[in-house]
């Protein structure tokens, strides 16, 4: 999830690799125990087949067939929003001002209802006093409930886990710090760290959302250039808090459609 590339300035910034862990697609089958047949012979030795009159033997006895595996809850959520339209204009304008693209440019993905996202990026210039560059990727992915895997909640709960994870190990990455985030969905992490490219400093925040079997994460960073200091931690935190909002809520509001 980690990727910037100032619009306008000579530098290039390629930080860690994105956060983009696979959706899980396998859809396993039912397990079901098969009732075990036996055979008869006659005087003669011959062998007869063992097909409705060893079912109807095996009921008779009083044999009963093994019940499949119990059925998950289905998934509470059915639905994504579109990942660009999931923020604000207004919140745009306020954290990647300049935006190359306003209205985001979107991920691809093969199936929109399980896996979104878009991305944004800025350069302000301000001349004399410097340039302000800003970056924001935002991540959607929703899980079903699939016998054999586990119920969508599951499937979440361990994708977050894994994206938690991968933010924490970035590499490279200096003073990483990692703190529960309330008000977010079921459960929600930030992590921050600072990343080095080309004597810039990119101060990051990555935000990364649970809500019932949907994860959101936002990654979101940026650094001055032209003699510009970068931004402060507590800046870079608070807007990826605000951004990871605007998406929790979106993914309700699909939802209640």
């Amino acid at each position: 999830m980690h990727r910037s590339a100032p619009a306008t300035s000579e530098k290039a910034h390629a930080p860690a690799p994105r956060i983009r862990l696979a959706r899980v697609l396998a859809c396993a089958a039912v397990p079901v125990m098969l009732v075990a047949v036996g055979c008869s012979s006659d005087s003669g030795g011959d062998k007869k087949a063992s097909g409705s009159s060893s079912s109807s033997s095996s009921s008779a006895s009083g044999g009963k067939q093994s019940s499949a595996s119990p059925s998950l809850a289905p998934a509470k959520l059915t639905k994504l929003p579109e990942a660009c339209p999931s923020i604000s204009a207004k919140a745009i304008d306020e954290y990647v001002p300049k935006a190359k693209a306003k209205a985001g440019v979107v991920g691809k993905t093969s199936d929109p209802q399980s896996q979104a996202s878009c991305t944004w990026n800025g350069l302000d210039d301000k001349g004399v006093d410097g340039s302000q560059y800003r970056w924001l990727d935002i991540d959607f992915k929703r899980y079903d409930s699939t016998p054999g895997l586990g119920s969508g909640d599951a499937l979440a709960q361990k994708q977050f886990d894994r994206a938690v994870s991968a933010a924490q190990s970035t590499s490279d990455a200096q003073n990483v710090k990692s703190a529960p985030t309330s008000g977010l969905g079921d459960q929600a992490t930030t992590i921050t760290f600072d990343l080095k490219k080309d004597d810039a400093t990119f101060r990051y925040a990555v935000v990364v959302a649970r809500t019932a079997n949907a994860v959101v994460a936002i990654d979101y960073n940026g650094t001055g250039y032209q003699g510009a200091d970068a931004p402060d931690n507590d800046n870079v935190q608070g807007a990826a808090t605000a951004l990871a909002k605007e998406a929790v809520a979106a993914v309700t509001a699909a939802n209640n459609k």
